[in-house]
C-alpha cells in the first residue's frame, strides 16, 4: 500500500485575479492551445515541468501558487 499524488491547480482563481484573464490570453502567454488551459483548470491534463514554468511566469507569481500537490493513501485492490 502506497501513496497517490494529487496534483491540483489554482489556474482558474489566477486569472480571475489577473483582470479576467481569458483562457486565450494564458495559453498565448504559455505557448499552448485554448484546449490546453481548458483540460488543465478541468485538472484532466497534468502539465510539463515548462509548461508548470511557463503559466506560473504568465502571473507573475511562483510555480507552487499555481499547482499544488498532496497525497493520499492509495487503496489496496
Amino acid at each position: 500500500m502506497g501513496e497517490k499524488l494529487i496534483i491540483t491547480n489554482n489556474i482558474r482563481r489566477l486569472r480571475f485575479f489577473a483582470n479576467e484573464m481569458t483562457q486565450a490570453e494564458l495559453a498565448q502567454k504559455a505557448g499552448v492551445t485554448r484546449q490546453t488551459i481548458i483540460a488543465l483548470e478541468a485538472g484532466k491534463y497534468l502539465p510539463s515541468l515548462e509548461l508548470a514554468f511557463k503559466i506560473s511566469n504568465a502571473f507573475v507569481v511562483p510555480i507552487e501558487e499555481v499547482f499544488e500537490c498532496s497525497t493520499q493513501k492509495a487503496d489496496a485492490s
